[in-house]
């Protein structure tokens, strides 16, 4: 009797199995598994696999723009290190974005870290450590990196870290000098496109001509956001062909006749004119950040702007780029920002 209800649970378990993986997020459900399938980071993968072999692996720091496969990396490492098995309990992983303070690196990475491990899984080198991993970690408080440094410190026979975040010049240097640095690139066009016309075939996707090289430019070699915008239009777009206006409108990219309006009112330099255009994309709901870029990018390319005028562009760019980052408001930051071009291509 038990091994009747045995053999007729298990395809109920397989089939609610399949159900879930069918539900996932493609950015978790095409997350590479192994070490061999991370994209592009040759010289990171090479150097981690060879840590493999040996049980000196240091303490790592990750760094470099978002998508680009540093989270991937990590837990492709660790799988490849304690198995399936053994996973859970020798990693810790941690959204330092969410969990930055001093009190969660003094309760739970000091907890997990001060316990000793033995157990091994045959197959996999399973070395006598567990691996802390803290995403995001350039949002950490200077407090709570002091505190990890000493967490670090202290426990290193124990536990190893990998330190991941965007920029490493917001990282402490006592953490910096204590981890092999790694820096991860933005992934080539030729990779992306590979990537995601895998997924493409894999999922069922048709896109119409042209569609791809929107759908690259607009991520902007960050393969995370690729594959959700692509996932995104599937969803819009099911059974269809998606367009590459689809991918525009889904990444918020400013139409380029509203654009070419914003250029023109600060060409003819009237006040009128600009506070209508700035107020025209605020009210289609664009962010103002993708304006500056966008902006930035036509700006550039222009052959009626001099140098000079394009260097004290640049400049109002980033600072208005700086300020919206901080939290400012962004239709304000986008008629000082226009009123200012405005005033240059005046001189």
């Amino acid at each position: 009797m038990n091994n009747f209800f045995q053999a007729r649970s298990t395809p109920n378990r397989s089939a609610k199995d399949q159900v879930l993986e069918e539900s996932k997020p493609w950015v978790e459900k095409y997350r590479p598994k192994s070490m061999s399938d991370i994209s592009s980071q040759e010289q990171v993968v090479r150097v981690l696999q060879k840590a493999l072999t040996s049980e000196n692996l240091p303490h790592l720091l990750f760094y470099g723009p978002p998508g680009t496969g540093k989270t991937s990396t990590v837990l492709a490492l660790a799988r490849e290190l304690f198995g399936p098995s053994l996973f859970a309990s020798r990693v810790l992983e941690l959204n330092a974005s969410d969990e930055r303070g001093i009190q969660v690196i003094r309760e739970k990475v000091k907890t997990f870290s001060r316990i000793t491990v033995t157990k091994t899984v045959a197959g996999y080198p399973c070395p006598p450590y567990k691996l802390v991993i803290l995403d995001e970690a350039d949002s950490m408080t200077k407090d709570a990196q002091s505190a990890l440094r000493r967490t670090m410190e202290t426990y290193s026979k124990t536990t190893r870290f990998c330190i991941i975040c965007n920029y490493v010049s917001r990282i402490i240097e006592p953490i910096t000098s204590r981890c092999a640095k790694f820096r991860f690139k933005s992934l080539p066009i030729d990779d992306v496109n590979k990537r995601l016309t895998e997924i493409c075939t894999k999922e069922g996707v048709d896109l119409a001509r042209g569609t791809m090289d929107v759908l690259i430019k607009v991520s902007n070699g960050d393969l995370r956001r690729a594959i959700t915008y692509l996932q995104s239009a599937s969803s819009l777009h099911q059974g269809e062909s998606i367009k590459p206006n689809t991918m525009s409108e889904l990444a918020g990219i400013v139409p380029d006749d509203d654009l070419a309006k914003l250029l023109q009112s600060c060409e003819t330099n009237n006040d009128n004119e600009i506070q209508d255009a700035a107020l025209n994309i605020i009210n289609q709901g664009y962010a103002a950040d993708i304006v500056v870029y966008q902006l930035h990018e036509e700006i550039m390319k222009s052959e009626t702007i001099n140098a000079a005028q394009k260097t004290e562009i640049s400049d109002l760019l980033g600072t208005a780029d700086i300020r919206l980052v901080q939290g400012a408001d962004e239709h304000l930051q986008l008629l000082r920002l226009m009123t200012g071009i405005a005033s240059i291509l005046a001189k």
